[in-house]
């Protein structure tokens, strides 16, 4: 996208024109943390790099601290930089809100709903995001697939609205928690596997089967590695891949089994020359839920996301 400003004003004297001044200075700080790169954040932010660069240092010069440790590229932020980014982004997030519930009073929701997706949730949230967006039509999604931790992270930077995780398993501070489903467990085998025509699969089984398995950083990983060291075997893991899809592909290959959320299984049964198997002893399930961050009041649209899945969940609100 070519530069759409070519320098920075002096703020215009009007109360409005010195928060939209600040507003913008704000993004350009959070695009600047997002990309780690000056010329690529004056990309993202539609601006050239020198306006970028310039409306940092008038940032800096009005606060009367660095921000940016200096250099030729991005080296980071400092100390005083790290504290102003966060209020940056609360500051940024409270903005959004704002337009969105100025937009609600008027009749419609607007607005875009940030969402951090675990991998083993792609099957559930489909059916959630879709209906709140037709009875919505003026919002959008924008879907991340990531892990549990990650979600927890930028939840707490302003950077997701909202995640769909484990709310069970392991500790959550300072969330919302509304619970969707649980998640249990099965195992996808080639129809050649030893095992293929078993009608459950056991732990210990499994175990002996070359598997692929997400990445331990992801804590449907972590949960499966508990299962297996809970029955005393060490599973064989010849692949760890990144996503749901990643492990899809190598199942598909024929090659290797992969143990995944039930909530897949219909998924799984169309693909050719894969047999599926719940896993048991022992039986294991966690919930998924949705988490959003604890703080009064709750942006709209967010509050409005909520409700939805409550109500098509048929859960509390």
């Amino acid at each position: 996208m070519p530069p759409t400003h070519e320098a920075v004003r002096d703020p215009p004297n009007s109360a409005d024109g010195e928060l939209s001044v600040l507003i913008q200075q704000l993004r350009y700080l959070d695009a600047l943390a997002q990309e780690e790169h000056f010329a690529r954040a004056a990309e993202r932010c539609g601006v050239s790099q020198p306006t970028l660069s310039a409306a940092l240092k008038q940032l800096e010069d009005e606060l009367g601290v660095a921000l940016v440790e200096r250099g030729n590229r991005f080296r980071g932020f400092t100390a005083e930089g790290k504290i102003v980014l966060h209020w940056a982004r609360r500051m940024l997030d409270d903005e959004r809100s704002m337009r969105q519930e100025t937009s609600a009073q008027r009749g419609a929701l607007r607005g875009t709903l940030r969402l951090g997706v675990i991998p083993s949730a792609n099957a559930i949230v489909p059916p959630l995001t879709t209906s709140f967006v037709i009875a919505h039509p003026d919002v959008e999604i924008d879907e991340t697939e990531t892990t549990s931790n990650d979600i927890r992270r930028r939840l707490s930077a302003f950077e997701l609205d909202a995640g769909i995780t484990y709310i069970d398993n392991e500790p959550l501070e300072h969330v919302r928690t509304l619970p969707i489903a649980k998640e249990r467990y099965v195992i996808a085998m080639p129809a050649d596997s030893p095992l293929a025509e078993l009608a459950t699969v056991t732990w210990k089984q499994a175990a002996t089967l070359p598997l692929c398995l997400l990445e331990p950083g992801m804590q449907n990983r972590r949960i499966v590695d508990g299962a297996f060291a809970s029955v005393g075997v060490t599973p064989q893991v010849r692949f760890e891949a990144g996503s749901m899809m990643a492990k899809l592909s190598y199942l598909a290959s024929g090659t290797v089994s992969s143990i995944m959320p039930s909530s897949l299984e219909p998924w799984l049964r169309r693909i050719d020359g894969v047999r599926v198997a719940p896993l048991v002893e022992p039986d294991i399930s966690h919930t998924i839920g949705l988490v959003i961050e604890e703080r009064q009041p709750v942006p709209t649209l967010i509050e409005a996301f909520w409700s939805h899945v409550a109500a098509s969940t048929h859960q509390p609100p």
